[in-house]
């Protein structure tokens, strides 16, 4: 069957350590996916401003998963966004406060937001990741149509503060991992495969005719949808065993090598 849609994670897949990718192989690659009549998609739990910031050249021809799932783009043109109610958003600071001193920031259609005097590291680390983020001196007061929250702590530990989110949190929202030692607070439900999901239905493409490459934790739903899922050489361990097929790490160009197989009809897709 023909692949008529090619979606890729950005951190750990798409991007390398240093958050770059070649662009000019991809820019080739993207003008072959374009003759053959191949969409392709940035899945990402990254905010949309930031996401378009690494393809200037074709931001409004592509089409975006962004904030894992709560905010979806083609060519420009938001399609949906997800959206927490007021007594569910003071649910969740709640229970982040019951946590301790966490820093986190808060994720709107507009901005995202911290809390004014979070750390400098924090407030640096997130900038890289939210092209548009600002302080507010009350959490509570934020005019803007909320849809996810971002973590940062260290990775060991991330095990205990999932399990206590995981009950505090039930129904509400679903803390899912993103790597680096992000913890991403997402909406039941609105994830990348329900954002993907609402692409191909737009599109008339079958699960059959995608491919998605990942390498963590908020990747998984969006591997288990398509008929086509590749997991990073750097996946983590549950990425590698619900993904198909295996390719070469972010530092090696191995979504790049996903796509280069896609348009050469090289194996696995060959005929």
């Amino acid at each position: 069957m023909k692949i008529k849609l090619i979606a890729v994670d950005m951190d750990g897949t798409f991007l390398d350590d240093k958050k770059h990718y070649d662009k000019p192989r991809f820019l080739q690659q993207y003008q072959a996916l374009t003759e053959q009549g191949i969409r392709f998609v940035v899945a990402s739990g990254n905010q949309y401003y930031q996401l378009i910031s690494f393809f200037p050249e074709i931001a409004d021809r592509i089409a975006f998963v962004a904030e894992n799932g709560a905010l979806v783009v083609d060519a420009g043109e938001r399609i949906h966004h997800a959206l927490l109610s007021r007594e569910q958003y003071l649910h969740v600071l709640s229970a982040l406060s019951a946590c301790g001193s966490l820093n986190f920031v808060i994720c709107g259609l507009e901005s995202a937001y911290y809390m004014q005097g979070a750390p400098q590291a924090f407030i640096d680390l997130m900038s890289r990741h939210y092209h548009r983020l600002q302080s507010v001196n009350d959490v509570q007061a934020i005019d803007d149509t909320i849809f996810k929250f971002s973590l940062n702590l260290p990775d060991s530990e991330i095990p205990a503060l999932l399990d206590n989110l995981h009950h505090s949190l039930d129904g509400v929202m679903k803390p899912v991992t993103s790597g680096f030692g992000f913890v991403d607070l997402i909406i039941p439900g609105s994830h990348k495969a329900s954002g993907l999901q609402r692409l191909m239905d737009r599109w008339g493409i079958a699960a059959q005719q995608a491919v998605a490459i990942g390498d963590s934790g908020n990747d998984l739903e969006m591997l288990e949808l398509v008929g086509w899922s590749f997991a990073m050489e750097n996946a983590a361990p549950a990425v590698k065993q619900v993904a198909r097929y295996p390719t070469l790490s972010n530092n090696q160009g191995g979504a790049l090598a996903v796509i280069d197989a896609v348009l050469g009809n090289k194996p696995p897709f060959a005929d």
